[in-house]
């Protein structure tokens, strides 16, 4: 009888060739991973040493400027005069004598509404004159040679004085239906056509004055005792490239309103080119006599954000600091720190500061946005921007 060998020894030493070959699988791969953490480890630190790369920037300084000083307001723009025109009598429009825009001279006929009828009446109401006219001198000479009366001659000369009377009243309605220009100036829209029947009181069109033009807005109560009649004003216009335009306060209401507590003010700005046009709103900046010395820096260099308005300071890296000290280039690498600045009124480029920089520190003028407390950058100064009160921009 044949006997079979046992193959338990045979399987067990398969699996423990499997179990080896995935041990050494995984130390391989772990061995692979191990070297690729420690080596990412090792750029870390040395990046950790090195610091970010810095960030090319542009720089400026504060300084101290004398600026007189100012009180801001919102104004409106209104004309010196500016009236809608209308129609005194009711009729038919026969003629329009302007174009919506036209410019027109004081006592210009505009409009003139159909008077065949009164023109009609006049002419036998000048008739029945001329006549009352020759009765009263034929009676005139009968008187003389005592062949009339008295009465008579009087009767003829009230007939002159009723039919003359009756002429004028006849001229006068015709005078009201013709529509002149109480005053030089620019037209508007034309809101009528001929052949349209018109009610009195009817808007035709509105007449403006050129030139000069007046510039209504208010001040606090507290101003009261400040303002005078003839302070200079400078009106600027929200967005516009054009320059501040001079003017003076020409009238200071004596109340005050009693719902906001605000001084309403008058200036009248000579409008130089006709840049002006009533119902624009205005910036308005009251020069006061006091001068005064305040810190300055560039607008470009305030970051703007919810939680407050900052600046960035170009200030030298300390030795223990990491990073390196220069670029490949050998161009120095120097600091940015965050400062939280308060902010007073702004001029043309300029914005005074109240409290957070001081005379003489040099500031990130350019590239601040991105840029970080304590981020290393690069002053680059190649391409300088130079900052103006009195900005004037050209027209390309």
């Amino acid at each position: 009888m044949t006997t079979k060998a046992p193959r338990k020894p045979r399987k067990a030493l398969k699996i423990v060739f499997v179990i080896v070959g995935l041990l050494a699988l995984v130390g391989t791969l772990g061995f692979i991973k191990f070297s690729q953490i420690s080596s990412l480890m090792a750029m870390g630190k040395a990046y950790e040493k090195s610091g970010p790369p810095p960030e090319s920037v542009a720089s400026g300084k504060s300084k101290k400027q004398t600026w007189q000083g100012e009180l801001s307001a919102v104004g409106t723009i209104a004309p010196v005069k500016g009236v809608a025109l209308s129609n005194d009598s009711p009729g038919v429009v026969s003629k329009i004598s302007f174009e919506s825009g036209q410019l027109v001279k004081q006592g210009q006929v505009l409009v003139e509404l159909d008077t065949s009828v009164e023109r009609a009446q006049l002419a036998s109401a000048i008739v029945r004159r001329d006549l009352a006219t020759v009765n009263v001198n034929r009676s005139r000479a009968l008187i003389k040679e005592q062949v009339t009366s008295q009465a008579q001659v009087d009767t003829d000369e009230a007939q002159v004085k009723s039919s003359a009377s009756e002429a004028q009243t006849i001229q006068a309605q015709i005078a009201r239906k013709i529509v002149r220009a109480p005053f030089a100036g620019r037209l508007g829209i034309r809101a009528v056509n001929v052949g349209q029947y018109l009610n009195p009181g009817t808007t035709l069109t509105v007449l403006q004055a050129i030139g000069a033009v007046y510039v209504d807005f208010s001040l606090p109560q507290q101003q009261l005792g400040t303002i005078v009649v003839g302070m200079p004003v400078k009106i600027q216009i929200e967005g516009s490239s054009e320059p501040p335009q001079d003017g003076t306060i020409a009238a200071v209401d004596p109340t005050i309103d009693s719902t906001t507590r605000m001084l309403k003010l008058r200036a009248t700005v000579p409008n130089a080119g006709d840049k002006l046009s009533p119902g624009m709103f205005a910036n308005v900046a009251v020069q006061l006599p006091d001068q005064g010395e305040v810190v300055t820096i560039p607008l470009t260099a305030v970051v703007h954000a919810s939680f407050g308005d900052s600046v960035f300071v170009v200030e030298d890296k300390k030795p223990d600091s990491p990073g390196d000290k220069k670029t490949a280039k050998g161009v120095t690498i120097k600091n940015a720190r965050q400062q939280f600045v308060r902010l007073g009124v702004a001029r043309g480029d300029y914005v005074a500061v109240l409290d957070g920089v001081t005379d003489g520190q040099e500031l990130v003028t350019a590239g601040a946005f991105k840029l970080r407390n304590n981020s290393p950058i690069v002053v680059d100064n190649s391409v300088q921007t130079d900052p103006q009160l009195n900005p004037k921009p050209e027209n390309h």
